[in-house]
């Protein structure tokens, strides 16, 4: 089974102006499909190595399982956890989750905007949910098939690869950070959390 990319859930220009069509388009289109096609290729390059009984390139191939794959996932994330008119505090069950581990949602945000501001050149910013922990994490990624806890699952993830801004915000990430607090659509992360307290 391959993998596709996933439709937008909105419209190209639906996150203006607090995210232009032309980086949507560019960061959808071309990069976020590189992850896919990226993922195709390294599970069919594995699935031949299996056939043929030659893993010599095992390691390369396995690297490329986990950049790809990982790109795939949290872009899709990333997409979804976006809406038009969104943002403004946390509500529902994250709302409640968010006061338990950071104290407000105020706390969090600047917690989360300092973590996503301070990644050394590419990566990710994400609140996970930790099973083990049972509790709410920041963590970053700035290799993002490279995350800092195992066993976490994303729920909200910000983009701060360069392609995910540089259009519009150009070296401004701390612009860039600030906006993307308008469009988070909290019934998808709420929806994701209430899956992992089911």
């Amino acid at each position: 089974m391959t993998h596709q990319l996933p439709n937008l859930p909105y419209d190209y220009n639906a996150l203006e102006p607090h995210y232009d069509e032309q980086t949507v388009r560019l960061h959808h289109d071309a990069h976020h499909k590189a992850y896919v096609d990226g993922l195709n290729n390294a599970e069919a390059k594995l699935v031949e190595a299996r056939e043929k009984g030659d893993f010599a390139l095992i390691k390369h191939w396995e690297r490329e399982l986990a950049f790809h794959g990982s790109g795939h996932i949290l872009h899709t994330l990333f997409w979804e956890n976006m809406t038009p008119n969104g943002g403004g505090p946390a509500t529902g069950l994250v709302s409640e989750e968010i006061n338990k581990f950071f104290g407000s949602f105020e706390i969090f945000k600047k917690q989360f905007s300092a973590a996503a501001v301070a990644v050394e050149g590419s990566g990710w910013t994400l609140l996970c949910y930790n099973p083990i922990f049972n509790k709410l994490e920041i963590l970053t990624a700035e290799k993002h098939q490279n995350l800092t806890q195992w066993g976490v699952i994303p729920l909200l993830a910000l983009d701060l690869w360069e392609h995910a801004y540089y259009l519009k915000y150009q070296n401004k990430r701390a612009a860039f950070v600030e906006a993307w607090w308008n469009l988070i659509n909290w019934e998808d992360v709420n929806q994701r959390l209430n899956s992992c307290l089911g």
